[in-house]
Formats: structure tokens, C-alpha cells, sequence
């Protein structure tokens, strides 16, 4: 931080305001920053005067727990909101990294996708309420604590995944839903000429898992072992007699793939899903980049399979997590150390971008970052985008620059 910058951390709504309206008035630009978690996404700031840290502002605001809703301040950690509801049995489905840094506006903000939404729907549909403060300073209100359809368009699922370039959440409400009361899951080594199958076999159970990955790689992060063709992690939640049917059919599945081993984990069950989405995000140190894609489920093995085959053209380290059920694949590839991965990356990320044109940097501290596309190609309607930038945010005041199209 150079000495004309400013790092500000308010803890109360005036404090944001104050400080957004100053900064649009006179013509500085406002990097907007939570716990940090996802900060491997997006561009640099094209320009920082002032840092806005959002995570003095946490907290829940109300806990309605008969009524299954439930709202917290943009600064508030994600482990915080989980653990209330878990006491009572619900849960809202963030499936993020990192959730005991990760706050509930950057979340929100980053568009963050779970592996868990093909069973429970996206976070943003869970959603019911906002408060934003708006680039002149002004506070706008949508929704409220109330869960019903309503005409129209719901102008707080716009803030979702704008990376904070239409305003600052200051407060989101959320419906939660049921929580399983148990958890289980399923690893197996895959022997070779099995990945298919099995891939396969686990997208056609009849009970869906909760989470399924194909895996190679990510020792030191994610639990299990690999065999010739990687391994799986699958995860089950539901009733007892439900885990019990979906456990038998999962092992017939798995050995009709001619999977042969599978080790069942009960107690910490929970955990080991959550370590695998750490490991989207997890970095070794300055001499790994991670990329994630979106292919349809049907082509996300292959996909995998042609991303590390074009990491290791280049003498790249590659490792992958493909979730199963809804298709991502995570690519992180890596080098000896920094100065190795920097003479390559750039012309890898070159490459990776014609084969898989929508490819995104989600980790990654090298200091060749920066020049990456980090975005992928810009979708078909970035003009409409950069038109509701300029609409919220005519001056350009809040994170100029680091969403997708230089927006």
C-alpha cells in the first residue's frame, strides 16, 4: 500500500456510506475487500485509493427459526451462520472455502457456485433480502425476511456474483432449509481403465449424492489416496435408513465399475467435504495457478484429462478435481518454484484459453497473475453488463476494473 492510500474498516452502515459517497464525489475508486478467501479471482484493482475491509461489519441480524429465515451483515464469517444453524437444523448451502474467513458479502459478491447445488439449487436462490449501499452513497433495499414469490425482478439476486461493481452488500437475508441429520462418505483408489465407469455409475444412482468427485492429486489437502486412474470422494446426507440404501446401491455401483476397495468415513464426514473445497482455492505458495471450468457433466472427465495432458506439454505439474455431479473441473497446475511456473504460465494460460475459451483463475499469488486472463472470454452479454455498471456506478467508484470485461 503506497502512503496516498487509505484502508478504512467500518463497523457500522453509516461508516460505509460516509466513506462510498466521499470516495464518488471526489473521483476515488473504492477496492471493497472481506476475509480474503476468494482474492485469487478477478483483476487487480485498476486503480485503489481506498480499501473498504467489510469485516467489522458482521453479526446476525435476525434468526426467525420457525419461519426458516435468517439474516447476517455482509462482514459476517460463514462458520458463524452455519453453527447457528446447525444448532437448530438448518443450513444454507454456501459451500465455499475457507468458511471460518470467508464472509457472507464476498460470497455472495464472487458468485460463488457449490458442488452441492445439483441437490439444494445455487446460494443465490436462497436469497430472500439485501441492503446495498449504492456508488452515491445511498442505501437500497430488496426483499425482506418473508418467503414468497413475488412479481418481477429480484434486484438483490443482481448483486450476486457482480463482484461488487454495482454496489456494497451491507446485509443479505437468506431461507435456510433442513439439515440431513447425518453425513457419510465414501473414498476409493480407481484402478485403471475404471474412471469412466465409475464416473458414470455415480452420475446414475438412483439416490443422488450429495457431492461427487473425480480427484488426482491434492494429497496434503484432500482425503484419500490415488490408484492408477486417481481416486473418489463421494458424499451422502439424509436419514439413517436412507444412507443405508444409498450405501448399498453406491457399493454396487462401484463394484459393477470394478472398484473393489472403498473406505466409508462416518465421523468427520462433514470435514472431508469441506477439504475439498478448500482445495479449489488452495495455493503452494507463489509457484501454483488454479483455473475452473464449466463443461456439461458428460464431458468434464475428458476435459480433465485433455487440461492436464496440455499442462504437461509444457512441463507443468498438473492436478484436477472434477465434481461429478454438476460437471466443474478445478485445474491447478504448478512448477519446482516461482521463477519456473512464470517462464511458462503465460504461454499456457495462452493455450489453455484456445482449447477452453471461458477458463477462470480462481488461486494463484505468482506475480504473473495479473497478465493471465483471468476471466476467460467475456460472455455474450457483457454489453448489458457494462450498461448496469454504468447505470449503478456512472463514476466508476467501486472496484473499477476487476470483474469480467475490464468492468
Amino acid at each position: 500500500m503506497t502512503a496516498t492510500q487509505e484502508r478504512v474498516r467500518p463497523d457500522n452502515a453509516a461508516g460505509v456510506t460516509e466513506l462510498v459517497a466521499r470516495c464518488d464525489a471526489a473521483g476515488q475508486k473504492v477496492c471493497i475487500v472481506g476475509g480474503n478467501t476468494l482474492e485469487g479471482m478477478g483483476f487487480p484493482p485498476e486503480r485503489e485509493d481506498v480499501t473498504l475491509d467489510m469485516t467489522a461489519l458482521a453479526g446476525i441480524v435476525a434468526n426467525e427459526r420457525a419461519d426458516l429465515t435468517i439474516a447476517a451483515r455482509a462482514g459476517t464469517p460463514l462458520r458463524d451462520v452455519a453453527t447457528l444453524l446447525a444448532a437448530q437444523g438448518q443450513f444454507v448451502p454456501f459451500d465455499a472455502p475457507q468458511p471460518h474467513y470467508a464472509t457472507i458479502g464476498g460470497t455472495l459478491a464472487a458468485g460463488w457456485l457449490g458442488p452441492r447445488r445439483h441437490l439444494y439449487g445455487r446460494v443465490r436462490e436462497y436469497v430472500i433480502g439485501s441492503a446495498i449501499v449504492l456508488a452515491d452513497g445511498t442505501i437500497a433495499h430488496a426483499g425482506g425476511m418473508v418467503v414468497k414469490n413475488v412479481a418481477g425482478y429480484d434486484m438483490s439476486r443482481l448483486y450476486v456474483g457482480s463482484f461488487g461493481t454495482l454496489g456494497v452488500l451491507l446485509q443479505a437475508n437468506f431461507k435456510t432449509a433442513l439439515l440431513s441429520p447425518h453425513a457419510r462418505v465414501f473414498l476409493a483408489p480407481l484402478p485403471e481403465h475404471t474412471r469412466e465407469r465409475a464416473c458414470a455409475q455415480l452420475a446414475a444412482l438412483p439416490i443422488r449424492p450429495a457431492s461427487a468427485f473425480w480427484i488426482e492429486g491434492f494429497h496434503n489437502a484432500v482425503d484419500g489416496e490415488d490408484g492408477a486412474e486417481g481416486r473418489i470422494l463421494v458424499s451422502l446426507e439424509g436419514s439413517d435408513a436412507l444412507l443405508e440404501r444409498a450405501t448399498r446401491d453406491l457399493r454396487s455401483a462401484l463394484g459393477r465399475a470394478g472398484v473393489p476397495d472403498t473406505h466409508v468415513v462416518d465421523a468427520g464426514a462433514r470435514e472431508a467435504f469441506e477439504r475439498v473445497v478448500d482445495a479449489y482455492v488452495a495455493c503452494l505458495g507463489e509457484r501454483s495457478i488454479t483455473y475452473r471450468l464449466f463443461p456439461f457433466p458428460d464431458e468434464s472427465a475428458r476435459c480433465a484429462r485433455r487440461l492436464r495432458e496440455l499442462a504437461g506439454h509444457f512441463a507443468l505439474h498438473a492436478e484436477s478435481i472434477v465434481d461429478v455431479m454438476n460437471g466443474d473441473v478445478v485445474l491447478r497446475i504448478s512448477d519446482l518454484d516461482a521463477r519456473a511456473l512464470g517462464s511458462k504460465i503465460e504461454n499456457f494460460d495462452d493455450a489453455l484459453h484456445d482449447a477452453e475459451p471461458r477458463a477462470a483463475v480462481v488461486a494463484g499469488k505468482h506475480s504473473h497473475r495479473p497478465f493471465l486472463r483471468v476471466w476467460g472470454e467475456a460472455p455474450a452479454a457483457v454489453d448489458r453488463m457494462r450498461a448496469l455498471k454504468r447505470r449503478f456506478d456512472p463514476n466508476g467508484t467501486l472496484n473499477p476494473g476487476r470483474f469480467v470485461g475490464g468492468i
